[in-house]
């Protein structure tokens, strides 16, 4: 009998919890009236809607649009992911409904950064957060106004990148002369070159291009972007989460390597810091961590998180200016046309005796408006950092739910039809008004960065490196396609799209 009473008891108390269990569901994803989920493809059991997708997969989500619409869903294993695209349904929600959409998934590659506390991968938006966004973006404004030591410079940040930049353009020039007519692969000069200036940016310091120590972070950072690229099925299958997995131990051990990297030269910047000399973006942190020790409201960050922000900026100001670079040098080759415009801009705007500079940028719309096809036309980011809701949000009439994981097509904006008509071609004076200047109502529409809380903090420095470079590229270097060799503009799905490996063939202009 009493056994009987337990069991009875035990049943009673499953049933309502189940009972209970089921209510919290209901009402964490309660509806507003009259709104549905999103539609979608039907997914198939376990693995959802993966095995339906192309290994072009930006083309297959948009694709998928032109079916479902600007906002649909699908799984990606067990995971439930909605999909955005269209300009004005990605504005609406990262910009009007921009805090419901300012998360970051569970994804378990994202734990693994920094303990979960990176500001670019963290999950969790918040109070917190928004004073972290806040010190590095005013870290990095007061790097960028520091004072220059070369009077040529307006400041720190142009004196840094135009060295560099002039340092490339003469290693090129170099190796031209050694190679001839067969040409040369500019890849590994623009990674070691845009590496220098992240290096000097973040700590003050310019490595040699064949420095071990400064390679060795390079491969890191490379084998970390191309980890990050592949996935993990830890992140869509969460069983695999508790088995062995060789990808991300190296993913792993790659960032402890960095870490211990950054640990070092930040280490030596707390020690000798003077904060009446901004020497780096790493400076410019501690000083604005300084500047917060008496106020109570405003959380300052640890030593650990300041080392987090600077790999964050680290990798941020990387991989995305090697690529645009890269896809530059491609399209100038492709279009001599182009190019001729381009020199004939700084011919007029710069002349041939000073090299360009930050403030010649707004008077060289041409220049600026090739930048912007190159971004779009390429779109070699067709996807930002996934987002991830903070609460049940209402989108074009379709009920999402709290902590529903959300990719953001910028691919399809780029090659939205209503929008660029000739989306295929490669036509940069499709930014220009009829008097010649940038149509900034159109460059707003060009997705690279992200828009709204989550976008990328160090856009404006990115435009400001792509624009030295190629200016200074070409104010001293004639750049043209090597005899015979085809020029393909195709790329490979990853997580920043690399154009196909050619070489390039160099002259001095007169």
């Amino acid at each position: 009998m009493y056994l009987e009473e337990i069991s009875h008891t035990t049943g009673v108390t499953l049933v309502l919890c189940a009972f209970a269990l089921l209510l919290l569901v209901l009402h964490g994803r309660r509806r507003e009236p009259g709104c549905s989920l999103p539609p979608g493809p039907t997914p198939w059991p376990l693995v959802g809607n993966l095995f339906q997708m192309e290994e072009q997969i930006h083309l297959s989500l948009t694709n998928l649009r032109v079916q479902y619409g600007d906002v649909f869903q699908m799984k990606m294993g067990s995971l439930v992911v909605v999909v955005l695209s269209g300009y004005s349904t990605i504005k609406e929600a990262l910009v009007r409904k921009g805090e419901a959409f300012a998360g970051r998934p569970n994804f378990f590659t994202f734990s693994a950064i920094a303990n979960g506390t990176s500001m670019t991968f963290s999950e969790k938006y918040g109070e917190a957060w928004v004073h972290h966004k806040k010190i590095c973006r005013n870290a990095l404004k007061t790097f960028s106004q520091a004072k220059s030591r070369d009077s040529s410079a307006s400041c720190l940040l142009e004196e840094r990148i135009s060295a560099e930049a002039l340092d490339m353009m003469e290693a090129l020039q170099k190796q031209a002369d050694e190679v001839g007519d067969s040409g040369l692969d500019p890849v590994k000069l623009l990674v070691t070159s845009v590496a220098n200036v992240v290096c000097t940016l973040c700590f003050g310091k310019r490595y040699a291009h064949d420095d071990k120590e400064f390679l060795t972070i390079v491969n890191i950072n490379n084998e970390l972007l191309r980890l990050f690229a592949a996935g993990n099925l830890a992140d869509f299958f969460p069983i695999f989460r508790y088995l062995p997995s060789p990808s991300l131990r190296k993913m792993l051990e790659y960032i402890d390597r960095m870490n211990n990297f950054m640990e070092r030269h930040i280490s030596e910047h707390l020690i000798t810091f003077d904060r009446n000399c901004i020497r780096d973006i790493t400076d410019a942190l501690i000083a604005m961590c300084e500047d917060r020790q008496e106020d109570e409201k405003t959380a300052m960050l640890s030593d650990s998180q300041i080392i987090h922000s600077v790999i964050d900026i680290f990798g941020a100001g990387f991989d995305t200016i090697i690529t645009g670079l890269q896809w530059s040098l491609l399209y100038l080759i492709k279009f001599p046309d182009i190019q001729a415009k381009i020199l004939q801009e700084i011919e007029n705007q710069v002349g041939m005796n000073r090299l360009p500079q930050f403030k010649d940028k707004p008077n060289m719309p041409y220049t600026e408006a090739f930048i912007y096809e190159v971004f779009r036309h390429a779109s070699y980011m067709p996807f930002t950092i996934p987002h991830c809701t903070t609460d049940n949000v209402t989108l074009n009439g379709y009920f999402i739910p709290k902590d529903t994981c959300v990719f953001i097509n910028q691919y399809q904006v780029n090659h939205d039809m209503d929008i660029w008509g000739d989306a295929e071609a490669f036509r940069p004076e499709r930014f220009l008004s009829l008097s010649g200047h940038l149509n900034k109502t159109l460059t707003e529409k060009v997705m690279i960065f992200g828009i709204g809380i989550r976008r990328c903090l160090g856009d404006s420095f990115a435009r400001l490196e792509m624009f030295v470079f190629l200016t200074t590229l070409l104010h001293r270097l004639h750049i043209e396609n090597v005899p015979g060799q085809e020029l393909d503009l195709s790329s490979a799905f990853a997580l920043t799209m690399k154009p196909k490996p050619f070489r390039i063939k160099i002259s001095t202009r007169n």
